[in-house]
């Protein structure tokens, strides 16, 4: 009987999708600070620890991810299950991502309320704050690192926070702005090069 659950378990743990679920539900249950705060552990765990996409991939999931609608975590978790996987690793890895927090929010909302206002809880989560905008700006330092941003796309992003934070411009216009902006410089250098030759 025993050697009949050994099999089992080594067969569970050879399956990929096992192996997804438990990647992104490890992911979901240790990370304070939401999506942005996610972004340095999902790509130590599904980079660097299983080597499933390259680090130019993940900056490629990254980008679209921000740029779709919906929850950041849930959209890494959906493309990169997409990838892997197709549609099954896709719903898989957002089971993942999405069940302990679901499960853990539950929890607070049926034991913890009544303790709400209890002065160490509130000290707690004081204390807690700071390092989750820790969690959220080392991702910030770490994605304009691999970048490679040179004095033009720095510029660009300067003037993409500022135009966010003081204009209150939608970051969805500046996304297209920017996306319309490259394709017709990337069209008119090809027109370029052909018109050379």
């Amino acid at each position: 009987m025993s050697e009949i659950v050994k099999l089992l378990l080594l067969r569970l743990m050879k399956n990929i999708y096992a192996d997804i679920f438990t990647c992104f539900a490890k992911i979901g249950a240790f990370t304070l600070g939401g999506g942005y705060a996610m972004i340095p552990i999902i790509e130590k765990e599904v980079v660097e620890k299983r080597k499933w996409i390259g680090e130019e991939d993940f900056m490629d999931i990254l980008a679209i991810s921000q740029s779709a609608p919906g929850i950041l975590a849930v959209n890494i978790s959906i493309f990169l299950g997409y990838r892997l996987k197709g549609v099954k690793g896709s719903i898989i890895a957002t089971l993942g991502s999405i069940m302990p927090s679901f499960v853990i929010i539950l929890l607070i909302a049926i034991f913890f309320t009544s303790y709400s206002h209890n002065e160490s809880v509130i000290k707690v989560f004081q204390g807690i704050r700071p390092a989750v905008v820790a969690l959220i700006a080392v991702p910030v330092v770490n994605m304009a690192k691999k970048a490679k941003l040179n004095i033009y796309t720095g510029a660009l992003a300067v003037a993409t926070a500022v135009a966010i934070v003081f204009l209150h411009i939608s970051p969805i216009y500046i996304l297209l702005v920017v996306g319309a902006g490259y394709f017709l410089l990337d069209f008119i250098k090809k027109r370029r090069k052909g018109g050379a030759k």
